[in-house]
């Protein structure tokens, strides 16, 4: 599919006065040759303090907890891709949702979809149930979101879309319409899309959110999170929390993914072309029950999704004929799918969220939602995809 992204007349990050297609974006914004020498490749700051030429005057530089040139560079080209004024980048994913749980008065109502990372729901529910009040909701459903937010009156909605692992897909355009008419912000986990196939700024959302160690770096060699937002107010907020609490973001981890986020959107038309002949061989299969994937027609959200985003992904939801004993047995003798955690990389990964991603999530809680021991979450990578087809079909053989 050939993406194009129409230019937006609100005002770009200083490096980017033209807002040009996001596949050029991904190379140029943050990555313009180093000015002292010329080099194409802008070099890694790897430096824990700055010089001052005499106190307090510095070159916008004094400790690289809070600040770095080669963060700053990863910031530039991060906002950009997300249409966003301002980007802050953490040591993690979840290091950046603790900010944003940070950013609310204490005893603050948060309503989050009923299935999200297992790191979040972990985060969420034994970390800040103390500090703040959670409500978790189908967020698919904007009638049931309004009723929740009329009766619990949240200073924060929590979505992701689509979510992890049961991609369920939540109309963002919907959802945040509500959240304005009740003054809550709208935090949106863009992890799964990436800003290559979707936007959720643009859609009406607050923040978009997204660990940096699966699509945005795709080479599974770093780790970090990100926030992309448009009101300066809160961007400051969040910086101080950031600097004042201390989740930085390392340089050589910085300059990772800005070199990852060049073939960006290369990587991305790759994962969502194998993806979707790997959902339909799947939903073939005469020992499958169930696919989840976006871009089928049987996704329950297949219209929504054609709506808002502007491909489907390469992450894949089935679910197997069998009980736990067949699923394990499938786990354990694929060969070219690596059984891990983790996503997004160019190399295809298969896990077991109730074991492994999920394994936080109380059972009662998953199988009330759908994530059963049947369950197998598939990142499909960048390799031939036949070669993936032919290994899930020897697997298949086996059970």
């Amino acid at each position: 599919m050939t993406k194009k992204v129409a230019a937006k007349k609100t005002k770009a990050p200083s490096k980017a006065p033209i807002l040009h297609d996001i596949a050029t974006r991904t190379i140029h914004v943050g990555g313009e040759p180093d000015k002292e020498t010329g080099a194409i490749m802008p070099p890694i700051y790897q430096t824990s303090t700055y010089v001052q030429d005499s106190p307090g005057v510095h070159k916008g530089y004094e400790y690289t907890r809070s600040h770095n040139p080669t963060r700053t560079r990863l910031e530039e080209c991060l906002a950009s891709l997300e249409q966003a004024k301002h980007c802050v980048v953490t040591a993690s994913g979840l290091s950046a949702e603790m900010l944003i749980m940070h950013l609310l008065p204490t005893g603050s109502n948060i309503i989050c979809g009923d299935d999200v990372y297992g790191g979040t729901y972990r985060l969420f529910t034994t970390v800040f149930h103390k500090m703040h009040n959670f409500k978790f909701i189908d967020t698919t459903n904007p009638k049931l979101v309004e009723k929740a937010v009329k009766e619990f009156k949240p200073a924060l909605i929590w979505l992701e879309t689509p979510t992890n692992p049961l991609l369920k897909i939540t109309d963002i355009q919907a959802v945040t319409a509500i959240a304005k008419k009740a003054r809550a912000l709208t935090v949106v986990d863009n992890t799964f899309m990436s800003p290559y196939f979707q936007n959720p700024l643009v859609l009406g959302a607050d923040i978009a959110l997204h660990s940096m160690t699966k699509y945005l770096n795709g080479h599974s060699d770093a780790v970090g999170g990100c926030m992309m937002l448009n009101d300066s107010e809160m961007h400051k907020k969040l910086f101080t929390l950031q600097n004042s609490i201390g989740p930085c973001h390392s340089p050589f981890d910085s300059w990772l993914v800005l070199r990852g986020l060049k073939t960006l959107a290369v990587r991305m038309e790759a994962h969502a072309k194998n993806a979707m002949v790997v959902a339909e061989y799947l939903e073939n299969h005469p020992k499958v029950e169930r696919v989840v994937y976006p871009g089928l027609k049987s996704h329950p959200q297949h219209a929504i999704a054609k709506k808002q985003m502007l491909g489907y992904g390469g992450m894949i939801t089935f679910f197997l004929k069998g009980d736990i004993k067949k699923s394990m047995k499938f786990l354990s003798t694929v060969k070219l799918f690596a059984l891990a955690e983790s996503l997004g990389g160019v190399e295809s990964l298969i896990e077991h969220p109730a074991i492994m991603t999920h394994a936080s999530v109380p059972k009662k809680v998953r199988e009330s939602i759908g994530l059963t021991d049947n369950l197998i979450r598939l990142s499909v990578g960048i390799e031939h995809v036949q070669d993936l087809i032919e290994d899930l079909d020897q697997a298949f053989k086996t059970i």
